[in-house]
């Protein structure tokens, strides 16, 4: 799996991986999967973590470095973050031309679900850049987004 992910994925996995491995067996215990993997970034449901473990666990339920890493890459493949963004911005947008006006998404950014503040928005739009009209393209500001994310 250490081919699918970079060497600072690798080494922010392990030290991740070493504070749930309480009894330096280098093993974590599955109970603790769904926490690790939260701490790492990913969104995974507890349907998504019991496949995970009956997958990747041992008989004691216990998973090592290598199968967090197999455990890791697959997540990340399922939730295509970019995509899912899109695709909510894409319904938001309505009439599907793949451009948004700023202040339609700054409303949907700050007044619904996870909110974030207006600084946050500023910040995320001006990472993904604004058309000459003032339009937002969608498909430029899914992948600012993840790739923003991924910095941090």
């Amino acid at each position: 799996m250490a081919k699918f992910l970079t060497q600072e994925q690798i080494t922010d996995y392990k030290e991740c991986f070493s504070l749930y491995d309480r009894q330096r067996r280098g093993r974590i215990e599955g109970g603790d999967l769904i926490t690790v993997m939260r701490c790492l970034g990913s969104s995974p449901t507890p349907a998504e973590v019991r496949r995970h473990l009956l997958t990747h666990s041992d008989a004691a339920g216990d998973l090592d470095f290598s199968s967090l890493l197999s455990v890791m890459h697959r997540q990340q493949q399922q939730e295509a973050p970019q995509r899912e963004i899109l695709e909510a911005l894409r319904r938001s947008e309505g009439r599907r031309r793949g451009f948004m006006e700023v202040s339609l998404l700054r409303g949907r950014l700050t007044g619904q679900g996870e909110r974030l503040t207006h600084k946050e928005v500023d910040e995320l739009l001006q990472e993904a850049g604004l058309g000459s009209d003032g339009q937002l393209h969608c498909e430029q500001f899914a992948e600012a987004v993840t790739r923003n994310a991924a910095k941090h």
